[in-house]
């Protein structure tokens, strides 16, 4: 970094932050991002840079201070100016007829109500003072709650400063989105930990971690919904209110509406409920204000509740079947998982045959047995679960369920690990391992190998065609032919997908080898900083944990499995058979040298494409600094549209969006790779 004086670096850091959080709020909040991921990171890392060269810069509002760290020793107690009250529940369509009723009778005159999708999370309150986030805590008891401000720092969507130098005490939900709760599970159930049970606990759970780095992995978003304090503001309304929140920069829910008579609330609690499982976050209901505070005023509170607001609670989405068999299967790290074989039962928009039991412990807690009578439900609107045996109608012969005690694949004895829930084989040369760890090496985000789906890696491996992942690259075409329903042309396809995933850049490597806790995100960043398979082989912890997002566990993970020998050996065999060991990604300070046409643009991909592969192609577009998104709108910049392509190409055409053929592409692609050779 160039030399500069203290009061350069300030003006500088305080014009990055500014920029930054902005980024933040369209990227989080609004969700319409004016840069491209490369841009905010390129500005990120000036900024650590400057507080690192001159940390009397970092201040509180600074974006560096979201990533978390700070290991609490446990929660203070805060006590509300203002009390969080409960909602009163209606459960049906006589009860909420008869809350409009109570309202109309205690104001003289029927009344507009706005009403609000109820966000399954953890209720926080967030304290401004002129525009600086100073206070988060939970509700508690409505009276008094928990400081958790250090982890609430680390949610994205909260913003740490305002648009406005404002006092003000906000209040809302923190959740968990869906895909980040199904994500995590199966982290944790890879990893022997005991699951989750939904969304609701992952994200109550994720926010009372003593150690907020553990919050700031767990991707959990908010909504906020009303102001305690009010500050300058002179909202009048409900609607009014969440229009000014959004103005300030916090993210609130669309999805609400104002609604005019009784009828109009009930069309809408009809229309969510039909398409509730359609969200990308949970709701258990929804939430019915009247809309005038002059009127709630007039209404008042119970001794626990106000009198002006109503919470619709949705019936569980539950099913009866039976409990027919357990199965065991063995994933890549040997953890054994059992999942319950049911009746086929329709839950939630689908038939269900099947529900994930996680580990014995929790068959233990619930005491599920074969042949018991079940309710099932759809854990996040997505994962079929157990919620409950009935127990009256368990058999008189019934039995509590006996645990294997031996891997059902190798026979090897299972074993319980340190602080784990899970049953694992530890038998490195487990079969179902090494096929799974197959599956996982040719998957998409790994080495993408085309063709090699489960059953034909599993014929491989029962042929003894394959041992490990090495063995893939001296695959030969006869020894294909040998494999049901695999014929000449597939064959070929098949060969020329492995040699062609040789040349993949070496993050896909990392992620594919399997390395625990490693995702592909992880992957990227290793290969970037270390340059090279090697040199993150040589990598100690202090180097990994010194990255930015890297943790202990995974510097652990890494350093760890480079200390097998067994992993040199299949480093040496890859690299013989000619697999790229090198990072080939640009490099963060590499991107301003970056001459392609698309830099800073947002490309889609659609139709199919015959030189590439859609992930290679997407692949080279960002490594060119281009965004490859998945779908078209006003801010894409290039469509490039391959053979058969349909409604995207047909919608780009409607705006007006430059179009670019796949030969285009292939040009554009090459063009730029010769420039910066």
């Amino acid at each position: 970094m160039e030399q500069l004086s203290f009061q350069d670096a300030q003006q500088m850091a305080e014009a990055l932050r500014v920029e930054l959080n902005q980024y933040a709020v369209e990227y989080y909040v609004n969700d319409q991002p004016s840069v491209e991921d490369y841009v905010y990171d390129k500005k990120y890392q000036k900024l650590v840079e400057l507080e690192t060269e001159f940390p009397d810069l970092i201040t509180s509002d600074s974006p560096t201070q979201r990533v978390g760290g700070k290991v609490l020793e446990g929660f203070e107690k805060v006590v509300h100016d203002t009390p969080l009250y409960s909602l009163n529940d209606v459960f049906n369509k006589e009860e909420l007829f008869a809350f409009d009723e109570r309202v109309k009778k205690a104001v003289g005159k029927a009344v507009s109500y706005c009403c609000e999708l109820k966000i399954d999370g953890l209720s926080i309150s967030l304290k401004y003072q002129e525009g600086l986030f100073v206070q988060g805590a939970t509700r508690g008891d409505g009276s008094v709650g928990e400081n958790i401000t250090e982890n609430l720092k680390t949610v994205k969507s909260i913003p740490l400063r305002l648009s406005e130098p404002l006092s003000i005490e906000v209040r809302g939900e923190c959740y968990m989105p869906k895909s980040s709760f199904v994500k995590l599970n199966e982290q944790r159930e890879e990893n022997g930990k005991e699951v989750f049970a939904n969304p609701r606990n992952a994200a109550a759970g994720s926010l009372r971690q003593l150690d907020s780095k553990i919050t700031a992995h767990r991707n959990l978003s908010t909504f906020l919904y009303t102001l305690a304090d009010f500050g300058p503001l002179e909202a009048t309304t409900q609607d009014q209110t969440l229009d000014e929140l959004s103005r300030l920069g916090f993210r609130t829910n669309q999805e609400w509406k104002l609604c005019n008579t009784i009828d109009e609330v009930w069309e809408y609690i009809e229309s969510f409920h039909e398409k509730r499982s359609q969200l990308p976050y949970e709701i258990d209901g929804i939430v019915v204000k009247v809309n005038d505070f002059s009127l709630q005023d007039q209404l008042g509170f119970t001794v626990k509740a106000p009198r002006w607001a109503a919470a619709y609670k949705f019936p569980p989405e539950e099913a009866e079947t039976v409990i027919e068999d357990i199965e065991w299967t063995v994933g890549r790290t040997g953890v054994i998982t059992p999942t319950a074989i049911m009746t086929p039962v329709r839950v939630a928009g689908t038939t269900v045959s099947r529900a994930s039991l996680h580990n014995n412990d929790y068959i233990e807690k619930k005491d599920i047995r074969l042949k018991d009578s079940v309710l099932i439900y759809k854990a996040g609107d997505i994962i079929p679960e157990v919620a409950q045996v009935i127990l009256e109608k368990r058999p008189n012969d019934s039995e509590p369920y006996q645990a294997p005690t031996h891997c059902p694949i190798c026979g090897s004895e299972l074993v319980h690990l340190d602080e784990e829930v899970a049953l694992r084989c530890i038998n490195p040369k487990c079969p179902a391992q090494i096929k799974e760890g197959l599956n996982h090496f040719v998957s998409r985000n790994a080495m993408n190998i085309d063709g090699l789906g489960p059953r034909v890696l599993a014929q491989m491996y029962d042929k003894h065609l394959v041992g490990d992942v090495a063995d893939l690259y001296a695959l030969e075409k006869e020894q294909l032919l040998t494999l049901e329903k695999i014929k000449d042309k597939s064959a070929e396809n098949i060969l020329q997908a492995i040699a062609a995933s040789r040349d993949n850049s070496v993050e896909r490597l990392i992620f594919g080898l399997g390395i625990r806790h490693v995702g592909s995100k992880a992957a990227k960043i290793l290969a970037e900083h270390f340059g090279s398979l090697e040199g993150l082989s040589q990598a100690t912890k202090d180097e990994i944990v010194a990255l930015n997002t890297m943790g202990e566990t995974i510097a652990d993970s890494v350093v760890t499995y480079f200390e097998n020998e067994e992993v040199h050996e299949l480093m040496r065999e890859l690299a013989e058979r000619g697999v790229n060991l090198i990072y080939k990604g640009l490099r963060t300070n590499q991107l301003d040298e970056v001459e392609s046409p698309f830099k800073e643009k947002t490309v889609v991909l659609t139709g199919k494409l015959r030189q590439y592969t859609r992930e290679d192609a997407k692949e080279k577009i960002e490594n060119l600094g281009g965004k490859v998104t998945g779908s078209v709108s006003k801010k894409t910049d290039i469509v490039v549209a391959g053979e058969d392509a349909g409604s995207k190409l047909t919608k780009a055409q409607g705006l007006g969006i430059e179009i670019w053929d796949e030969t285009q592409m292939i040009q554009a692609i090459e063009d730029s790779n010769a420039e910066g050779s």
